[in-house]
Protein backbone atom coordinates (compact mmCIF):
# COMPACT_ATOMS: atom_id res chain seq x y z
CA UNK A 1 0.00 0.00 0.00
CA UNK A 2 1.39 3.37 -0.93
CA UNK A 3 2.10 5.53 2.07
CA UNK A 4 1.79 9.27 1.41
CA UNK A 5 3.77 9.97 4.53
CA UNK A 6 6.84 8.48 2.94
CA UNK A 7 7.44 11.79 1.20
CA UNK A 8 8.93 12.98 4.48
CA UNK A 9 11.50 10.20 4.57
CA UNK A 10 14.84 11.35 3.13
CA UNK A 11 17.19 9.30 1.10
CA UNK A 12 20.27 8.11 2.98
CA UNK A 13 22.00 11.44 2.63
CA UNK A 14 18.94 13.65 2.85
CA UNK A 15 17.41 15.71 5.61
CA UNK A 16 14.42 15.02 7.79
CA UNK A 17 12.17 17.77 9.07
CA UNK A 18 9.26 17.73 11.50
CA UNK A 19 5.78 17.31 9.97
CA UNK A 20 4.07 20.47 8.73
CA UNK A 21 1.28 21.60 6.41
CA UNK A 22 -0.36 18.17 6.60
CA UNK A 23 2.10 16.75 4.06
CA UNK A 24 3.93 14.45 6.44
CA UNK A 25 3.07 12.13 9.27
CA UNK A 26 0.71 13.54 11.88
CA UNK A 27 2.04 13.35 15.39
CA UNK A 28 -1.22 11.66 16.38
CA UNK A 29 -1.18 9.05 13.62
CA UNK A 30 -0.44 5.40 14.20
CA UNK A 31 3.24 4.63 14.18
CA UNK A 32 2.71 1.20 12.65
CA UNK A 33 0.24 2.50 10.04
CA UNK A 34 2.91 4.88 8.79
CA UNK A 35 5.63 2.28 8.60
CA UNK A 36 6.42 0.82 5.23
CA UNK A 37 8.18 -2.16 6.78
CA UNK A 38 7.43 -3.90 10.05
CA UNK A 39 10.15 -5.27 12.34
CA UNK A 40 9.29 -8.71 10.93
CA UNK A 41 10.57 -7.62 7.55
CA UNK A 42 13.78 -6.39 9.20
CA UNK A 43 14.61 -9.72 10.87
CA UNK A 44 18.17 -10.93 11.25
CA UNK A 45 19.30 -13.99 9.31
CA UNK A 46 17.75 -17.23 10.56
CA UNK A 47 19.96 -20.09 11.76
CA UNK A 48 18.54 -23.60 11.17
CA UNK A 49 19.85 -26.31 13.51
CA UNK A 50 22.02 -27.91 10.85
CA UNK A 51 23.60 -24.53 10.05
CA UNK A 52 24.31 -23.90 13.73
CA UNK A 53 26.05 -27.23 14.14
CA UNK A 54 28.06 -26.64 10.99
CA UNK A 55 29.08 -23.21 12.29
CA UNK A 56 30.09 -24.74 15.62
CA UNK A 57 32.20 -27.44 14.00
CA UNK A 58 33.60 -25.60 11.00
CA UNK A 59 33.56 -21.79 11.28
CA UNK A 60 33.84 -20.13 7.87
CA UNK A 61 37.25 -19.25 6.56
CA UNK A 62 38.24 -15.70 5.72
CA UNK A 63 37.09 -14.38 2.35
CA UNK A 64 39.31 -13.68 -0.62
CA UNK A 65 41.73 -10.88 0.16
CA UNK A 66 40.78 -7.47 -1.22
CA UNK A 67 43.68 -6.67 -3.60
CA UNK A 68 43.67 -3.05 -2.41
CA UNK A 69 45.04 -4.17 0.96
CA UNK A 70 47.35 -7.01 -0.04
CA UNK A 71 50.90 -6.67 1.35
CA UNK A 72 50.03 -3.49 3.24
CA UNK A 73 50.54 -2.77 6.94
CA UNK A 74 46.98 -2.59 8.28
CA UNK A 75 48.03 0.08 10.77
CA UNK A 76 48.77 2.47 7.88
CA UNK A 77 45.52 1.94 5.98
CA UNK A 78 43.50 5.14 6.02
CA UNK A 79 40.12 5.04 7.73
CA UNK A 80 38.57 6.74 4.70
CA UNK A 81 39.24 3.57 2.70
CA UNK A 82 36.92 1.52 4.91
CA UNK A 83 33.81 3.70 5.03
CA UNK A 84 30.86 4.20 2.72
CA UNK A 85 29.05 7.53 2.49
CA UNK A 86 25.81 5.65 1.77
CA UNK A 87 25.79 4.56 5.41
CA UNK A 88 25.53 8.16 6.62
CA UNK A 89 21.83 8.77 7.36
CA UNK A 90 20.68 12.15 8.65
CA UNK A 91 17.87 13.60 10.72
CA UNK A 92 17.57 17.01 12.33
CA UNK A 93 17.47 17.70 16.04
CA UNK A 94 13.89 18.82 15.54
CA UNK A 95 12.89 15.56 13.84
CA UNK A 96 10.24 13.73 15.89
CA UNK A 97 11.19 10.65 17.87
CA UNK A 98 8.58 8.68 15.93
CA UNK A 99 10.06 9.61 12.56
CA UNK A 100 13.64 9.03 13.75
CA UNK A 101 12.62 5.59 15.02
CA UNK A 102 11.05 4.79 11.69
CA UNK A 103 14.28 5.70 9.89
CA UNK A 104 16.39 3.71 12.35
CA UNK A 105 14.34 0.53 11.82
CA UNK A 106 13.88 0.86 8.07
CA UNK A 107 17.47 1.71 7.15
CA UNK A 108 19.13 -0.99 9.28
CA UNK A 109 22.92 -1.29 9.74
CA UNK A 110 24.93 0.53 10.92
CA UNK A 111 21.89 1.16 13.15
CA UNK A 112 22.47 4.84 13.82
CA UNK A 113 20.97 8.10 12.60
CA UNK A 114 23.24 11.16 12.70
CA UNK A 115 21.69 14.37 13.98
CA UNK A 116 22.37 17.87 12.67
CA UNK A 117 21.08 21.36 13.39
CA UNK A 118 19.82 22.20 9.89
CA UNK A 119 18.95 20.28 6.74
CA UNK A 120 21.96 21.60 4.82
CA UNK A 121 24.53 20.91 7.54
CA UNK A 122 27.10 18.14 7.05
CA UNK A 123 28.37 18.23 10.65
CA UNK A 124 26.95 15.87 13.26
CA UNK A 125 25.96 17.18 16.68
CA UNK A 126 24.56 13.91 18.02
CA UNK A 127 23.30 10.42 17.23
CA UNK A 128 20.07 8.47 17.60
CA UNK A 129 20.33 4.70 18.03
CA UNK A 130 18.64 1.82 19.83
CA UNK A 131 20.10 2.83 23.19
CA UNK A 132 18.25 6.14 22.87
CA UNK A 133 15.08 4.31 21.87
CA UNK A 134 15.35 1.97 24.85
CA UNK A 135 15.87 4.86 27.29
CA UNK A 136 12.94 6.78 25.78
CA UNK A 137 10.66 3.75 26.00
CA UNK A 138 11.44 3.35 29.70
CA UNK A 139 10.58 7.02 30.31
CA UNK A 140 7.30 6.80 28.38
CA UNK A 141 6.03 3.81 30.36
CA UNK A 142 7.23 5.25 33.68
CA UNK A 143 10.03 2.76 34.30
CA UNK A 144 13.06 5.07 34.14
CA UNK A 145 15.07 5.99 37.24
CA UNK A 146 15.69 9.74 37.04
CA UNK A 147 17.87 11.66 39.46
CA UNK A 148 16.17 14.25 41.60
CA UNK A 149 16.66 17.15 39.22
CA UNK A 150 15.54 14.99 36.29
CA UNK A 151 12.24 13.89 37.79
CA UNK A 152 10.24 16.88 36.55
CA UNK A 153 11.73 16.60 33.05
CA UNK A 154 11.00 12.87 32.82
CA UNK A 155 7.43 13.31 34.04
CA UNK A 156 6.81 16.11 31.50
CA UNK A 157 8.28 14.00 28.69
CA UNK A 158 6.12 10.99 29.57
CA UNK A 159 3.01 13.19 29.77
CA UNK A 160 3.72 14.69 26.32
CA UNK A 161 4.15 11.22 24.84
CA UNK A 162 0.85 9.97 26.27
CA UNK A 163 -0.94 13.08 24.99
CA UNK A 164 0.45 12.64 21.48
CA UNK A 165 2.44 15.87 21.59
CA UNK A 166 5.34 16.37 19.19
CA UNK A 167 8.61 15.27 20.81
CA UNK A 168 11.81 16.12 18.93
CA UNK A 169 14.89 13.94 19.34
CA UNK A 170 16.57 17.03 20.80
CA UNK A 171 14.51 16.47 23.97
CA UNK A 172 15.72 12.90 24.56
CA UNK A 173 19.43 13.24 23.78
CA UNK A 174 20.47 13.03 27.43
CA UNK A 175 18.36 10.00 28.38
CA UNK A 176 20.76 7.23 27.33
CA UNK A 177 24.23 6.74 28.82
CA UNK A 178 26.52 7.30 25.85
CA UNK A 179 30.06 8.50 25.46
CA UNK A 180 31.06 11.64 23.53
CA UNK A 181 31.11 11.71 19.74
CA UNK A 182 34.50 10.65 18.39
CA UNK A 183 35.57 11.93 14.98
CA UNK A 184 38.61 11.22 12.82
CA UNK A 185 39.79 12.67 9.54
CA UNK A 186 39.51 10.30 6.58
CA UNK A 187 43.29 10.66 6.19
CA UNK A 188 44.05 9.22 9.65
CA UNK A 189 45.60 5.76 9.87
CA UNK A 190 43.54 2.78 11.02
CA UNK A 191 45.89 2.44 13.99
CA UNK A 192 44.41 5.63 15.42
CA UNK A 193 40.87 4.24 15.15
CA UNK A 194 41.93 0.90 16.64
CA UNK A 195 43.30 2.63 19.74
CA UNK A 196 39.87 4.22 20.28
CA UNK A 197 37.98 0.99 19.61
CA UNK A 198 40.35 -1.09 21.74
CA UNK A 199 39.66 1.27 24.65
CA UNK A 200 35.88 0.81 24.49
CA UNK A 201 34.63 3.31 21.85
CA UNK A 202 31.99 1.60 19.68
CA UNK A 203 31.64 4.08 16.80
CA UNK A 204 33.72 6.77 15.09
CA UNK A 205 32.50 9.39 12.63
CA UNK A 206 34.90 9.83 9.71
CA UNK A 207 35.14 13.37 8.32
CA UNK A 208 36.43 14.79 5.07
CA UNK A 209 40.03 15.92 5.46
CA UNK A 210 40.29 19.39 6.97
CA UNK A 211 36.52 19.72 7.56
CA UNK A 212 33.74 18.54 9.86
CA UNK A 213 31.76 17.02 6.96
CA UNK A 214 30.88 13.42 7.87
CA UNK A 215 31.68 11.04 5.02
CA UNK A 216 31.37 7.71 6.80
CA UNK A 217 30.79 5.75 9.98
CA UNK A 218 33.42 3.34 11.25
CA UNK A 219 32.32 0.80 13.86
CA UNK A 220 34.04 -1.90 15.87
CA UNK A 221 32.17 -4.56 13.91
CA UNK A 222 33.20 -3.09 10.55
CA UNK A 223 36.88 -3.16 11.56
CA UNK A 224 36.69 -6.70 12.96
CA UNK A 225 35.02 -7.88 9.74
CA UNK A 226 37.67 -6.11 7.65
CA UNK A 227 40.54 -7.72 9.56
CA UNK A 228 38.80 -11.11 9.34
CA UNK A 229 38.12 -10.92 5.61
CA UNK A 230 41.68 -9.81 4.85
CA UNK A 231 43.45 -11.81 7.53
CA UNK A 232 46.06 -13.36 5.23
CA UNK A 233 47.33 -9.88 4.37
CA UNK A 234 48.10 -9.16 8.03
CA UNK A 235 50.37 -11.93 9.43
CA UNK A 236 50.53 -10.59 13.01
CA UNK A 237 46.75 -10.81 13.28
CA UNK A 238 46.33 -13.95 11.18
CA UNK A 239 48.61 -15.84 13.56
CA UNK A 240 46.14 -15.25 16.41
CA UNK A 241 43.10 -16.85 14.81
CA UNK A 242 44.03 -20.53 15.44
CA UNK A 243 44.73 -19.91 19.16
CA UNK A 244 42.05 -20.82 21.72
CA UNK A 245 40.56 -18.12 23.93
CA UNK A 246 41.95 -19.63 27.12
CA UNK A 247 45.50 -19.29 25.86
CA UNK A 248 44.96 -15.77 24.54
CA UNK A 249 43.67 -14.57 27.90
CA UNK A 250 41.10 -12.24 26.33
CA UNK A 251 37.71 -11.26 27.67
CA UNK A 252 36.60 -10.91 31.27
CA UNK A 253 34.94 -13.07 33.89
CA UNK A 254 32.91 -10.06 35.03
CA UNK A 255 29.51 -10.53 33.46
CA UNK A 256 26.03 -9.10 33.83
CA UNK A 257 23.23 -11.56 33.22
CA UNK A 258 19.55 -11.89 34.00
CA UNK A 259 17.51 -14.94 34.88
CA UNK A 260 15.05 -15.92 32.17
CA UNK A 261 12.15 -15.77 34.64
CA UNK A 262 12.69 -12.05 35.23
CA UNK A 263 10.57 -9.60 33.25
CA UNK A 264 11.67 -7.94 30.05
CA UNK A 265 11.33 -4.64 31.91
CA UNK A 266 14.13 -5.73 34.25
CA UNK A 267 16.39 -6.51 31.29
CA UNK A 268 15.73 -3.18 29.56
CA UNK A 269 16.32 -1.25 32.77
CA UNK A 270 19.52 -3.19 33.40
CA UNK A 271 20.91 -2.37 29.95
CA UNK A 272 19.90 1.29 30.20
CA UNK A 273 21.26 1.79 33.71
CA UNK A 274 24.54 0.01 33.02
CA UNK A 275 25.10 1.46 29.55
CA UNK A 276 25.02 -2.00 27.90
CA UNK A 277 23.95 -2.95 24.39
CA UNK A 278 23.06 -6.54 25.33
CA UNK A 279 22.62 -8.85 28.29
CA UNK A 280 22.86 -12.64 28.65
CA UNK A 281 19.71 -14.52 29.66
CA UNK A 282 20.37 -17.55 31.86
CA UNK A 283 18.39 -20.36 33.47
CA UNK A 284 18.47 -21.36 37.14
CA UNK A 285 21.70 -23.30 36.54
CA UNK A 286 23.28 -20.20 34.93
CA UNK A 287 23.23 -21.85 31.49
CA UNK A 288 23.04 -19.26 28.71
CA UNK A 289 19.67 -19.62 26.99
CA UNK A 290 19.61 -16.43 24.96
CA UNK A 291 20.58 -12.84 24.46
CA UNK A 292 18.56 -9.62 24.57
CA UNK A 293 19.98 -6.50 22.95
CA UNK A 294 18.91 -2.89 22.66
CA UNK A 295 18.21 -3.52 18.95
CA UNK A 296 15.41 -5.87 19.99
CA UNK A 297 13.53 -2.82 21.28
CA UNK A 298 12.22 -2.39 17.73
CA UNK A 299 9.80 -5.22 18.54
CA UNK A 300 8.23 -2.98 21.20
CA UNK A 301 7.39 0.05 19.07
CA UNK A 302 3.66 -0.72 18.87
CA UNK A 303 1.18 -0.14 21.68
CA UNK A 304 -0.20 -3.68 21.31
CA UNK A 305 3.27 -5.01 22.13
CA UNK A 306 3.39 -3.18 25.48
CA UNK A 307 2.31 -6.29 27.45
CA UNK A 308 5.60 -7.88 26.41
CA UNK A 309 7.28 -5.56 28.92
CA UNK A 310 5.79 -7.64 31.71
CA UNK A 311 6.46 -10.97 30.05
CA UNK A 312 9.48 -13.02 31.04
CA UNK A 313 12.80 -12.67 29.28
CA UNK A 314 12.41 -16.27 28.11
CA UNK A 315 9.09 -15.45 26.47
CA UNK A 316 10.61 -12.42 24.75
CA UNK A 317 13.44 -14.59 23.41
CA UNK A 318 10.79 -16.85 21.87
CA UNK A 319 9.33 -13.74 20.22
CA UNK A 320 12.78 -12.75 18.89
CA UNK A 321 13.39 -16.25 17.52
CA UNK A 322 9.92 -16.28 15.99
CA UNK A 323 10.55 -12.97 14.26
CA UNK A 324 13.84 -14.25 12.89
CA UNK A 325 12.72 -17.65 11.72
CA UNK A 326 9.04 -18.46 11.67
CA UNK A 327 8.34 -16.44 8.53
CA UNK A 328 11.00 -18.42 6.65
CA UNK A 329 9.76 -21.79 7.85
CA UNK A 330 13.03 -22.48 9.68
CA UNK A 331 13.97 -23.00 13.29
CA UNK A 332 16.10 -20.19 14.71
CA UNK A 333 18.69 -20.78 17.43
CA UNK A 334 20.58 -18.48 19.78
CA UNK A 335 24.26 -18.78 18.87
CA UNK A 336 25.74 -16.14 21.15
CA UNK A 337 28.15 -18.32 23.12
CA UNK A 338 31.64 -19.81 22.85
CA UNK A 339 33.83 -21.82 25.24
CA UNK A 340 37.35 -21.19 26.55
CA UNK A 341 38.48 -23.85 24.05
CA UNK A 342 36.97 -22.07 21.05
CA UNK A 343 39.55 -20.60 18.72
CA UNK A 344 39.66 -16.90 18.04
CA UNK A 345 38.70 -17.72 14.43
CA UNK A 346 35.58 -19.54 15.63
CA UNK A 347 34.66 -16.60 17.89
CA UNK A 348 35.20 -13.91 15.27
CA UNK A 349 33.29 -15.95 12.67
CA UNK A 350 30.26 -16.06 14.99
CA UNK A 351 30.50 -12.36 15.84
CA UNK A 352 30.64 -11.45 12.15
CA UNK A 353 27.90 -13.89 11.12
CA UNK A 354 25.47 -12.69 13.81
CA UNK A 355 26.54 -9.01 13.76
CA UNK A 356 26.94 -9.22 17.54
CA UNK A 357 29.04 -7.06 19.83
CA UNK A 358 29.89 -9.85 22.27
CA UNK A 359 29.91 -13.60 22.79
CA UNK A 360 29.16 -15.17 26.16
CA UNK A 361 31.84 -17.60 27.33
CA UNK A 362 30.38 -20.81 28.78
CA UNK A 363 31.59 -24.01 30.36
CA UNK A 364 30.62 -27.40 28.96
CA UNK A 365 26.87 -27.90 28.67
CA UNK A 366 24.97 -28.72 31.84
CA UNK A 367 21.36 -29.85 32.11
CA UNK A 368 18.71 -27.22 32.69
CA UNK A 369 16.53 -27.65 35.78
CA UNK A 370 13.29 -28.32 33.92
CA UNK A 371 11.88 -29.03 30.50
CA UNK A 372 8.49 -27.43 30.05
CA UNK A 373 7.31 -27.51 26.41
CA UNK A 374 7.67 -24.21 24.58
CA UNK A 375 4.35 -22.67 23.46
CA UNK A 376 4.03 -21.96 19.77
CA UNK A 377 5.41 -18.40 19.36
CA UNK A 378 2.78 -17.41 16.82
CA UNK A 379 0.04 -18.20 19.35
CA UNK A 380 1.60 -16.37 22.30
CA UNK A 381 3.06 -13.31 20.64
CA UNK A 382 0.80 -10.23 20.76
CA UNK A 383 -0.01 -8.65 17.43
CA UNK A 384 1.75 -5.39 16.64
CA UNK A 385 -0.71 -3.18 14.83
CA UNK A 386 -0.66 0.17 16.60
CA UNK A 387 1.91 2.50 18.02
CA UNK A 388 3.61 3.08 21.32
CA UNK A 389 5.73 5.96 20.11
CA UNK A 390 2.74 7.89 18.82
CA UNK A 391 -0.35 8.18 20.95
CA UNK A 392 -3.89 7.43 19.78
CA UNK A 393 -6.21 10.26 18.79
CA UNK A 394 -7.95 10.00 22.15
CA UNK A 395 -5.23 9.79 24.77
CA UNK A 396 -5.23 9.53 28.52
CA UNK A 397 -2.60 10.48 31.08
CA UNK A 398 -2.97 7.09 32.74
CA UNK A 399 -0.02 4.71 32.54
CA UNK A 400 -0.30 1.91 29.98
CA UNK A 401 -1.86 -1.31 31.23
CA UNK A 402 0.92 -3.86 31.56
CA UNK A 403 -1.07 -6.43 33.51
CA UNK A 404 -1.31 -9.01 30.74
CA UNK A 405 0.17 -12.34 31.83
CA UNK A 406 2.03 -14.87 29.72
CA UNK A 407 2.45 -18.64 29.98
CA UNK A 408 5.41 -19.79 32.03
CA UNK A 409 8.13 -21.04 29.71
CA UNK A 410 11.15 -22.95 30.98
CA UNK A 411 14.60 -21.91 29.89
CA UNK A 412 15.24 -25.55 29.01
CA UNK A 413 12.52 -25.36 26.36
CA UNK A 414 14.28 -22.73 24.28
CA UNK A 415 16.07 -23.91 21.13
CA UNK A 416 19.79 -24.02 21.77
CA UNK A 417 19.58 -24.44 25.55
CA UNK A 418 21.07 -27.92 25.32
CA UNK A 419 24.09 -26.78 23.31
CA UNK A 420 25.13 -23.95 25.62
CA UNK A 421 26.65 -24.15 29.09
CA UNK A 422 27.20 -22.29 32.34
CA UNK A 423 28.07 -18.61 31.95
CA UNK A 424 31.66 -17.92 33.01
CA UNK A 425 32.67 -14.78 31.11
CA UNK A 426 32.26 -12.59 28.06
CA UNK A 427 34.41 -11.62 25.08
CA UNK A 428 33.52 -8.48 23.15
CA UNK A 429 34.62 -6.69 20.02
CA UNK A 430 36.49 -4.34 22.33
CA UNK A 431 38.49 -7.24 23.77
CA UNK A 432 39.36 -8.58 20.33
CA UNK A 433 40.44 -5.22 18.95
CA UNK A 434 42.46 -4.60 22.11
CA UNK A 435 44.25 -7.90 21.49
CA UNK A 436 44.95 -6.96 17.87
CA UNK A 437 46.25 -3.54 18.93
CA UNK A 438 48.62 -4.92 21.56
CA UNK A 439 49.83 -7.66 19.22
CA UNK A 440 50.67 -4.99 16.63
CA UNK A 441 52.65 -2.78 19.01
CA UNK A 442 49.94 -0.24 19.90
CA UNK A 443 49.14 0.84 23.45
CA UNK A 444 45.39 1.13 23.95
CA UNK A 445 43.77 1.63 27.33
CA UNK A 446 42.64 -1.52 29.12
CA UNK A 447 39.01 -2.41 28.29
CA UNK A 448 38.58 -3.60 31.88
CA UNK A 449 39.56 -0.11 33.10
CA UNK A 450 36.92 1.32 30.77
CA UNK A 451 34.34 -1.11 32.14
CA UNK A 452 35.20 -0.11 35.70
CA UNK A 453 34.80 3.59 34.85
CA UNK A 454 31.43 2.88 33.23
CA UNK A 455 30.25 1.05 36.34
CA UNK A 456 31.34 3.97 38.55
CA UNK A 457 29.60 6.45 36.24
CA UNK A 458 26.24 4.77 36.78
CA UNK A 459 24.27 7.29 38.82
CA UNK A 460 23.38 6.53 42.42
CA UNK A 461 19.72 7.02 41.55
CA UNK A 462 19.63 3.80 39.56
CA UNK A 463 21.40 1.72 42.19
CA UNK A 464 18.25 0.85 44.17
CA UNK A 465 16.78 -0.95 41.17
CA UNK A 466 20.04 -2.78 40.55
CA UNK A 467 20.54 -3.62 44.22
CA UNK A 468 17.04 -5.05 44.47
CA UNK A 469 17.68 -6.96 41.28
CA UNK A 470 20.72 -8.59 42.86
CA UNK A 471 18.34 -10.14 45.37
CA UNK A 472 15.92 -11.36 42.71
CA UNK A 473 17.70 -13.46 40.11
CA UNK A 474 19.72 -10.84 38.26
CA UNK A 475 23.35 -11.91 38.29
CA UNK A 476 25.96 -9.14 38.25
CA UNK A 477 29.42 -10.66 38.53
CA UNK A 478 32.11 -8.13 39.32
Amino acid sequence: MTDPAQSSVPDRGGATSPPHNGQTISHRSSFADNMRHSPRSQRHPSFPQSAVQELLNHPPVAKTVDPRFASRDWRQIRVGELVNKEEVRWAQLDTGVEQATKLLIELGPPNVILLRETSDSTSACGTFDYSDLNAYLLVVVGLANPEGEQLETFDALAKKAREGAWIPVRDIQTLAKKGPLITLSESEDLSKAIEHFASGVHRILVCKHGTTEVVGILSQLKVVRFLWDNATSFPAIDALYPVILRDLGVGTRETISINGDRTLTDALQLMSNEGLTSVAVVDNALNVVGNISTADVKLLTNSSSLPLLKSSCIHFISVILSERGIGDGKDSFPVFHVTPFSTLAHTVAKLVATRSHRMWVVEVASPSPSATPLPTPSLTTPSMSSAILSSPAVSTPASPNLATTFPAVSAAALPGARISGRLTGVISLTDILNLFARQSGLNPLSPNDQRARRRRSSSSSVRPSIDSARNSSIDLRR
